[in-house]
Parts: C-alpha cells; sequence; structure tokens
C-alpha cells in the first residue's frame, strides 16, 4: 500500500524496566472524579455515571519531548492523573472483571487550556479546544499491573517549581479504576493500546514558560517535565 504521504510515527509510552514500548490508540479522560476538584471549578460530581473525554493519540508528549506553551491560551492549567492502560479486550464487563484485564500504571498530566474550556463550557459547546490540545497528554513510563500492588495505599502528587499544589491520597477518586473501565467498556469495545487517565485532585492551576512540573504517585516512576516558550 501506498499512501500520499507520511502517516504519523505510532503515540507510545515507555514501559518502564523494559525495552518495549506501549502502543497508544485511545486516550479517555475522566473528569471530576475528585469531589474537591470538581468543587474547586464550581461543579458537582454525577453520581450516577463518570463523566469523560477524550484526547488524540498523536498529543501524547512524555518526559525528555519538547513542550512549548500552547497557542491560544492565556491560562494554561496542570492537572496530575493516575492513567491506566489496558492490556487485554474488554466488552460489556462487570468491574470484578477488569484487574485482569489491565497491562499497567503511569502518572499522567493532562494539560489545559482554561479559559478556552470556560468558553465552551460558557457557551455549551464541547471541550476540545481546551482540551485535546497538542501535547497535552504527558504521560510517564508505565509499570506493569503485575509489578504494582500499592493503588488503595498510594497518593498523587504535583509539584511546580518545587511548591506542592496538588497532594491527595488515589482513594479520593469518586469511581474507582474497575468502575471506570467497567463503565467505558459499557460504550466501546476497549482494547489493549487504550489510556484512561482517571481524573485530577484539587489544586489545579496556571503554568508558563520556564515552569518545571514533577509529578508522582507512590511507587510509580516520577514524571518531570519543563514548559518551554510559546511558539
Amino acid at each position: 500500500m501506498r499512501f500520499c504521504f507520511e502517516p504519523r510515527p505510532q503515540p507510545s509510552v515507555a514501559v518502564a524496566d523494559d525495552e518495549s514500548l506501549y502502543p497508544v490508540d485511545r486516550i479517555f479522560c475522566i473528569g471530576r472524579n475528585y469531589a474537591a476538584h470538581a468543587a474547586e471549578m464550581g461543579n458537582t460530581v454525577d453520581r450516577t455515571a463518570p463523566f469523560f473525554f477524550t484526547k488524540s493519540p498523536c498529543h501524547l508528549a512524555k518526559q525528555g519531548d519538547p513542550l512549548p506553551y500552547p497557542p491560544g491560551t492565556s491560562d494554561y492549567h496542570h492537572e496530575v492523573e493516575l492513567v491506566v492502560a489496558l492490556g487485554k479486550p474488554l466488552f460489556r464487563a462487570e468491574p470484578s472483571s477488569v484487574a485482569d484485564a489491565l497491562f499497567g500504571y503511569a502518572v499522567g498530566l493532562d494539560m489545559t487550556r482554561r479559559d478556552l474550556q470556560a468558553q465552551a463550557k460558557d457557551k455549551r459547546r464541547p471541550w476540545d479546544a481546551g482540551k485535546d490540545v497538542e501535547n497535552s497528554a504527558i504521560i510517564g513510563p508505565l509499570t506493569r499491573a503485575k509489578d504494582w500492588h500499592a493503588l488503595q495505599d498510594s497518593s498523587i502528587r504535583l509539584d511546580v517549581n518545587g511548591v506542592t499544589r496538588q497532594h491527595a491520597p488515589l482513594t479520593e477518586m469518586v469511581w474507582t479504576v474497575e468502575e471506570l473501565v467497567a463503565f467505558l467498556s459499557s460504550l466501546y469495545h476497549l482494547k489493549p493500546g487504550d489510556l484512561i487517565m482517571t481524573g485530577t485532585p484539587a489544586g489545579v492551576g496556571p503554568v508558563g514558560a520556564g515552569d518545571a512540573l514533577r509529578a508522582s504517585i507512590d511507587g510509580l516512576p516520577t514524571l518531570e517535565v519543563r514548559i518551554g516558550d510559546a511558539e
């Protein structure tokens, strides 16, 4: 087969202690999964079903990639999140069957053009311009699920220039990992290559050119990135 032009490289995430890469096909992002964050954004948690949006895999970034301050915004925000990677197909799964289908976990950053998101909310429009931003899904190395069993005992944290902005136990998530994956499997045929960003705790805020971000979850590889100048 001959393409009209060279296709994009396959988006991928590193795997801790492994030379292989995890190819990424889809990125699902859960919103309002920490009650305190929902409250700081002026929202309430809908406890009838999880709320989610998506990011394009081509907007995936990793530690060491150049991360220029994006165009069209003057209010670019950090959101640190636990990321879950699928390792087996799932469709209409029960929460009890999810654990066996998980490939691994990582620390991630869901970067957001907050001003554009707010404008979209005000006009009852989709969030694409605020959320589906180039280089806005920053994912650290994946730790295989069999090598990390501290989900219920770990805290998530984000420091900017050495100052802590976000810090919370993962148990504050409104919906558990198993519930989130099972819910998405009721709407999609989930497969290996699917990433799920599970929501952010309170303390989100703006970053600017030159800011150093350090995202961490107990027991997982730390993610460190620096925001560059605007292009």
